[in-house]
């Protein structure tokens, strides 16, 4: 698949995504300084949010609609979102200020509105949040946009995430990423469960992490397994707080992050390393030498050849089949044998 010319996929670099999400503080400027942060420091993408609080809940005290989640404890999802929700009147500046910097930007909507407004800014993806991942009638709102779906999986069970997956199939999302998340702020590393990313290559063939976890263990780890894109919340400095700066990383972590990524993508390399005739290190290993000067017409046998290092004759494998050919000509002790000497 592909978001903005950038290929995506296991046989490319991990595709780096910087989660705004409420580390802006509802100031266009953060937000547009976050956005030039996740640049420098390597980010192929930066993911915002496109949301108002009465496109997520309602305003109501009842005490279901309270948070006991102990990061935003003792508020109502209508006072959470409220607070933490950037004007939807700046996500064009947002959107052009990324593009003028030269970085990708997408969102995950929240709402039909949100959707067609994005729409109207040409976004190149669509990010489904792990809450919203069971909604099927948004989920085939979303499809009709044609874009690419990426859709984290934190709170579904696998019949819910084939089923979401297939209603993107239905309706024409032919490119799907599933993200393996966990929705806890922050996340424990013993809860990881990487595992799951295995079962997700089940239902699609693009599996990425959404990491909440406080390091980048769980993320460098999923490279290893399959992952072929990471999400990470991104912020200045977690020290200017908001709802999300617990489990966020800064430009610094992030700029690792991409290079450790990226070194462990190389590391895991290819398995044709078996059929290569010449693999590192191969001169060290044992050979078939010629071990005391020999004539022309001197039968070959152990007493004049021997499976020694270095690794610059024939391969040991070849030692009962050499034996009693003849020489073809005098060579000296040391010599390393080869196919063409014998007869």
């Amino acid at each position: 698949m592909e978001i903005e010319g950038r290929k995506i996929g296991i046989e490319f670099p991990p595709y780096i995504i910087a989660e705004m999400s409420n580390n802006h503080l509802g100031s266009i400027e953060r937000a547009k300084k976050i956005i030039e942060s996740a640049k420098k420091a390597g980010a192929d993408a930066v993911k915002v949010q496109t949301y108002d609080a009465d496109s997520l809940t309602i305003d109501c005290n009842k005490p279901d609609f309270i948070i006991n989640s102990p990061l935003w404890k003792g508020k109502t999802y209508y006072q959470l979102y409220k607070e933490s929700a950037l004007p939807l009147k700046h996500t064009k500046e947002l959107f052009d200020y990324a593009r003028d910097i030269g970085i990708s930007i997408f969102s995950s909507p929240f709402s039909e509105k949100a959707v067609d407004l994005l729409m109207k800014l040409d976004c190149p993806a669509f990010k489904i949040a792990s809450f919203e991942a069971i909604d099927l009638q948004f989920l085939k709102y979303v499809a009709q946009t044609n874009r690419p779906v990426l859709m984290s999986t934190g709170i579904s069970n696998f019949d819910e995430i084939e089923i979401g997956a297939r209603v993107l199939k239905e309706n024409n999302v032919k490119d799907i990423m599933l993200f393996h998340c966990i929705s806890q702020y922050p996340a424990e590393i013993k809860d990881s469960n990487l595992s799951a990313i295995h079962r997700l290559k089940m239902v699609s063939d693009y599996v990425g992490l959404s990491d909440h976890s406080l390091d980048e263990t769980a993320a460098l780890s999923s490279v290893s397994m399959g992952a072929c894109a990471i999400e990470k919340h991104f912020t200045l400095s977690r020290k200017d707080g908001g709802p999300d700066a617990a489990f966020s990383i800064e430009e610094d972590q992030m700029r690792q992050l991409k290079i450790k990524s990226l070194d462990v993508w190389t590391s895991i390399g290819s398995s044709r390393i078996f059929e290569s005739e010449n693999r590192p290190g191969k001169e060290h290993a044992r050979s078939l030498y010629i071990i005391c000067d020999v004539k022309k017409g001197e039968q070959v046998s152990g007493r004049n050849i021997r499976s020694i290092r270095p690794g610059y004759g024939l391969s040991p494998f070849y030692y009962d089949q050499v034996l009693n050919k003849l020489f073809r000509q005098d060579f000296e002790k040391g010599t390393a044998l080869k196919w063409e000497y014998l007869s």
